[in-house]
């Protein structure tokens, strides 16, 4: 039992293996033990859970077979109220709230949690929207995540229209009043997300038959210029003070390390990092394998000796025990890989502040500039860069190119003198 190797007061035991959660309890125990939580934790968890346990009922109670999303917010709203600390109050609250999410995830990763919220009006037609869009499009898990969640404001909008009989009579006005109300407030970058969004989504319309009419142009326009803007890149000796900003003696400095040696070595987006997987470092063969990203293509790129030490450091000294096939994981416990790009860029601008580098807004992708620009320097043609970025199009590789300052300042003119006057 797994509760037994935590606890060993049979009072404390009995309490926790009875009352309607007495059998979710011992999975949730053996769930924590299996990604790595430290005894302590473990045991500050199930104390807290089990007031949910009391709350539920008392421990004749006939054991559940799941929870409910009512349940949960139901005991997070009277348990303020209910609850005797002798510490102070707001620390505990927030100790009991940690644990009953906890609690969720593992209910939830087992399928054992009743989402009793109902579902949106418009979700088929979201549904269908993302069928479409992988099946047709082929777009990225990433991309596709960000389409989604932009169309759901549109079509909250959109009210008891937002379903297949209600769109066949949509117009170009009210598709234009709908989105100018949307994307009023909203940033530059969230505005472009949204025109992509709901243009797509009036397309996927047209070919389903939903609407008799092509209505994506009714889309304002924002008008951006391509190439108009300068990105930011490290420069080399930038880069190199971020690399020597890592303390390698933990773990989190192992996995830090190899993290940014990859970015400055081959230029990867941070997403490539967090895809890579234990398969993809071919060790025998001095090869590594980035997966194609943002309708890119796989790249096949040569295992330095500074990378493949980095890596095999990590892996020997720092990666914890865990089953999952990707390479960098976690630095506590549950241990799973990461999650999103934020947490790469996070690292890069949390060594690049230790720096002392003050670092741009994109974080990793300008180590991603900077490689392009060094590659430039050396006099690799742009088909070549092209190819290491994994860019199908070489229009695509043009943005990473427009830092070399030196070369622009070869080519410049000099400025035009005042004219000799008659």
């Amino acid at each position: 039992m797994a509760l037994e190797k935590i606890f060993s007061c049979p009072r404390t035991l009995a309490r926790l293996q009875g009352g309607p959660l007495g059998k979710l309890q011992e999975g949730f125990c053996r769930w924590l033990m299996d990604y790595g939580f430290s005894r302590w934790t473990i045991r500050s968890h199930l104390s807290n859970v089990s007031h949910f346990n009391a709350y539920l009922g008392t421990v004749e109670d006939p054991p559940r077979e799941s929870v409910a999303a009512q349940d949960v917010d139901d005991f997070l709203r009277a348990y303020p109220l209910l609850c005797r600390n002798r510490g102070p109050l707001e620390k505990h609250l927030r100790c009991v709230r940690w644990a009953i999410n906890r609690f969720v995830d593992y209910l939830r990763q087992k399928g054992l949690f009743e989402q009793s919220l109902p579902a949106p009006l418009y979700q088929p037609l979201l549904d269908a929207y993302r069928t479409w869009m992988q099946q047709e499009r082929r777009v990225g898990a990433g991309t596709l995540a960000l389409r989604c969640h932009s169309l759901s404001g549109f079509l909250r909008r959109l009210g008891t229209q937002a379903t297949v009989a209600g769109l066949a009579h949509l117009t170009g006005d009210q598709v234009e009043r709908l989105f100018l109300a949307q994307a009023r407030g909203m940033g530059q970058a969230s505005r472009r997300s949204l025109q992509s969004a709901v243009r797509t989504f009036l397309r996927f319309c047209l070919a389903c038959g939903y609407i008799h009419q092509p209505l994506d142009q009714a889309v304002p326009t924002l008008r951006t210029y391509r190439l108009s803007s300068v990105p930011r890149a490290w420069s080399e000796g930038q880069a190199q003070k971020i690399l020597e900003a890592v303390e390698r003696s933990r773990p989190v400095g192992l996995r830090d390390y190899a993290i940014l040696l990859l970015l400055y070595t081959f230029g990867v987006r941070s997403g490539q990092i967090r895809a890579l997987r234990l398969d993809d470092i071919h060790w025998s063969e001095n090869r590594i394998l980035f997966r194609a990203m943002k309708n890119g293509k796989d790249v096949w790129l040569p295992l330095t000796a500074a990378v493949g030490e980095a890596l095999l450091g990590y892996l020997q000294q720092g990666r914890p025990a865990c089953a999952c096939p990707q390479v960098f994981l976690t630095a506590r416990a549950p241990y799973r890989p990461l999650r999103r790009s934020s947490n790469v860029a996070q690292i890069v601008r949390y060594y690049a502040h230790k720096a002392g580098i003050d670092a741009p807004p994109q974080g990793a992708h300008a180590f991603r500039h900077a490689f392009a620009t060094r590659m430039l320097r050396q006099g690799h043609s742009l088909k070549a860069i092209a190819d290491v970025l994994g860019h199908r199009r070489l229009s695509t590789t043009f943005g990473y190119t427009k830092v070399d300052f030196d070369r622009l300042e070869e080519v410049s003119l000099a400025w035009p003198g005042e004219a000799p006057s008659c």
